[in-house]
C-alpha cells in the first residue's frame, strides 16, 4: 500500500507492539508527528526536554522488556538525547531513537539545526541508520528493534531526513529482517558447558556472580534451579539485584566499591568465580590485576567481546544465559558445600551493614528502609546515582524480580525523574518510589509537569542534604575535606514547587515524621514529592576506594574491624 514517511514510521511502530513513544516535536521532525493523529494506537507523552525522553524511554523498557521508543528533532534535540542513549548503551538496554534531520538537499551545508546525530552516537549505540528514502524505513524500523532486543540489547538510533516523511513510497514489511551479518549466538557449546561442570564439580568454595544478563534473559528461574542444586552461594551485581531472591539462604549480597563487605570478601576467599551475564567493570573488581587472583574463572556471557576483557576467563562460554544455565544444570551433580556455606554465614555476622535504626538523626538509609517496610518490599524502586543509590540497593529488600532501576553504568545524575516516569508508564499495575538526590532531581525536575499533565502516579523521595553527597563523601575521604563546589546554599522549596507543578508535597525533618508522609504520599491519587531533609555529614559504607583491592576495605567506623 501506498504511503508517506511519516505513516510508514508510525505503521511499523505498531508492527513492533509499541504502544507509548517519549518525545518533544520541532521543525525537521514535524512531518512524523503531523500522522501521529492517524495512528491512535500510538500514545505520545510530550516531554519537558529530549533528555528526558530518552531517560524515560529506558526506564519504561527495563520496567516492561520492551524496547523504548523516544523521538526528537534534529541538531539539538537530537543532541540532548544523547545522555538517555550512553546510559542505555552502557546498562545494555533496548531502546530505538528516532530523530529528524534536515532535508536531503541540505545535510552537510551546516543548515539550521543541522547535527550529525549519526556519527555524534557511533560510539554509544549497538547501531544507527540515515533513512535516504521512504521505501526504506519498513526495513530499516525492523532490523532497528530487532538489533535493539536480540543478543545483548542496547540502543538503536534511526535519522531520517524531513522530506522523507513526506515522500511517498510503497509500505512493505518485512516478516524477518534480512541481516547475513548480524546473528547473535544464543546455544552454549556444549563441550565448554561439560567442562565447566567439572571445575564446579572440583570446587570446594565457588561463588555465582549473577549479573544483568541474568534479568536480561528472564533467567530467574533457571538461576535459582542451578544454585539450589549445586548449593553455591549467588552474588549478585549490582545491576542484578533482585535476579535472585534475596531473602534466599544463598544469597550472599552485593559486591564491589559500596556493596556489602562480606560478598566482595567471599569472592576474594573463592576458589571458582561463575560469572553470569555480568562484565567484572571497576566497581566490582577494584584492581583487575589483583582481582580474586585466588580462583579460576568461569565467565558465560552472550557478548563475545565482554569475556577476558577486563578480567581472562579460564573457561569461556558465549550464549544465552537461560539456555546456558539449564544445560549447566543437567550436567552438574548435587552439590554440598557445607563448610563453605558455615564461612559465607560468618562473614556475614562478621562484616554486617548497619542497622537503620541505629541512627538518632534523620538518615537516608532510615528513609529506605521505611519505604521497604510500607511497601512490603514490592515496589518498583528507580533511583538516580550517589549515596542514595547505594543506600537504595542495601536497604531495600527487593521482593519482586526486577525491581531496581538505575543509571549504573553511565551514571547519570538526573535519571531518578524521567526514569521513574518511564517505569510508571510502562508498568501502571506497580507502586513506583523514585528514590532522588535533591543534586540530580534538580537536573530533570521540569518533566514533574509531565507527570502531572498525564497522571502518572510516581512517588518521589527527595533526600535533601543540601549538596552533592558521594562528591562530599570522596572529598572528605580522599581530599583532606577540601569542600570545593559541592555544597549547596540556596535549594528550591521542594514542597512549594511540588505545589506549583499541580502535585503533593510534604516535608520530613524528624524520624517521627518518616512514616506518616510515606503512607500520605502512597495513598495520594496522582504523583507525590516528599521532601526528606536528611544529615549531610553521612557517608556510604562499606567502602572499597576506586582501583584497590579488598584489602582496601572501609567498613562503617563505629563497626569493630575484624581481623582477616
Amino acid at each position: 500500500m501506498k504511503m508517506n514517511g511519516g505513516q510508514m514510521v508510525c505503521e511499523s511502530l505498531l508492527r513492533e507492539g509499541v504502544d507509548t513513544i517519549f518525545g518533544l516535536p520541532g521543525g525537521a521532525i514535524l512531518p512524523l508527528y503531523q500522522t501521529l493523529p492517524e495512528f491512535p494506537g500510538l500514545r505520545h507523552i510530550l516531554v519537558r526536554h529530549e533528555q528526558g525522553a530518552a531517560h524515560a524511554a529506558d526506564g519504561y523498557a527495563r520496567a516492561t522488556g520492551r524496547p523504548g521508543v523516544c523521538w526528537a528533532t534534529s541538531g539539538p534535540g537530537a543532541t540532548n538525547l544523547v545522555t538517555g542513549i550512553a546510559t542505555a548503551q552502557m546498562d545494555s538496554i533496548p531502546m530505538v531513537a528516532i530523530t529528524g534531520q534536515v532535508g536531503r538537499a541540505a545535510i552537510g551545508s551546516d543548515a539550521f539545526q543541522e547535527t550529525d546525530i549519526t556519527g555524534i552516537t557511533l560510539p554509544i549505540t549497538k547501531h544507527n541508520y540515515l533513512v535516504m528514502s521512504a521505501e526504506e524505513i519498513p526495513g530499516v524500523i525492523r532490523e532497528a528493534f530487532y538489533i535493539a532486543s536480540t543478543g545483548r540489547p542496547g540502543p538503536v538510533l534511526v535519522d531520517i531526513p524531513k522530506d522523507v516523511f513526506t515522500e511517498e513510497g510503497e509500505f512493505v514489511y518485512p516478516d524477518t529482517p534480512q541481516m547475513e551479518s548480524y546473528k547473535p549466538n544464543l546455544a552454549p557449546h556444549t563441550g565448554q558447558v561439560r567442562r565447566a561442570a567439572k571445575l564446579i564439580k572440583e570446587a570446594k568454595r565457588p561463588v555465582i556472580i549473577a549479573g544483568h544478563g541474568v534479568i536480561l534473559s528472564h533467567a530467574y528461574d533457571e538461576l535459582r534451579e542451578f544454585a539450589e542444586k549445586t548449593q553455591i552461594p549467588v552474588i549478585t551485581t549490582l545491576m542484578g539485584v533482585s535476579c535472585f531472591p534475596t531473602g534466599h539462604v544463598l544469597y550472599t549480597g552485593w559486591p564491589g566499591m559500596h556493596g556489602m563487605a562480606y560478598a566482595s570478601l567471599a569472592i576474594e576467599e573463592a576458589d571458582l568465580l561463575i560469572a553470569l551475564g555480568m562484565r567484572f567493570d571497576d566497581r566490582i573488581t577494584g584492581n583487575p590485576a589483583l582481582f580474586a587472583l585466588n580462583s579460576k574463572k568461569i565467565h558465560v556471557d552472550i557478548d563475545p567481546s565482554e569475556i577476558g576483557k577486563n578480567v581472562p576467563a579460564d573457561l569461556p562460554i558465549v550464549g544465552d544465559l537461560r539456555l546456558t544455565l539449564a544445560a549447566l544444570t543437567k550436567q552438574v551433580d548435587q552439590g554440598s558445600h557445607l563448610d563453605w556455606l558455615g564461612r559465607i554465614d560468618q562473614l556475614k555476622r562478621e562484616h554486617p551493614l548497619v542497622d537503620p535504626n541505629d541512627a538518632q538523626a534523620l538518615q537516608i538509609r532510615y528513609i529506605i528502609q521505611q519505604i521497604s517496610e510500607a511497601t512490603k518490599g514490592e515496589a518498583l524502586i528507580v533511583t538516580g546515582v550517589g549515596q542514595h543509590q547505594m543506600w537504595a540497593a542495601q536497604h531495600y529488600p527487593f521482593k519482586q524480580r526486577s525491581s531496581l532501576i538505575s543509571s549504573c553504568g553511565s551514571g547519570a545524575m538526573g535519571y531518578e525523574v524521567p526514569g521513574a516516569m518511564g517505569a510508571q508508564v510502562g508498568r501502571p499495575d506497580r507502586v513506583v518510589w523514585s528514590i532522588a538526590g535533591d543534586g540530580g532531581f534538580q537536573m530533570t525536575m521540569a518533566e514533574l509537569a509531565t507527570l502531572v499533565e498525564n497522571r502518572i502516579p510516581v512517588k518521589f523521595a527527595i533526600m535533601n542534604n543540601n549538596c552533592l553527597g558521594m562528591v562530599r563523601q570522596w572529598q572528605q575521604l580522599f581530599y583532606e575535606k577540601s569542600y570545593v563546589a559541592t555544597k549547596y546554599t540556596h535549594n528550591p522549596d521542594f514542597v512549594k514547587l511540588a505545589d506549583a507543578f499541580g502535585m503533593l508535597g510534604l516535608r520530613v525533618t524528624d524520624k517521627l515524621q518518616v512514616r506518616p508522609a510515606i503512607e500520605e504520599a502512597m495513598s495520594y491519587d496522582g504523583p507525590a514529592v516528599v521532601d526528606f531533609v536528611v544529615e549531610q555529614e553521612d557517608n556510604v559504607y562499606p567502602m572499597i576506594p576506586a582501583g584497590t583491592t579488598v584489602e582496601q576495605l572501609m567498613e562503617e567506623p563505629t563497626l569493630q574491624r575484624v581481623n582477616r
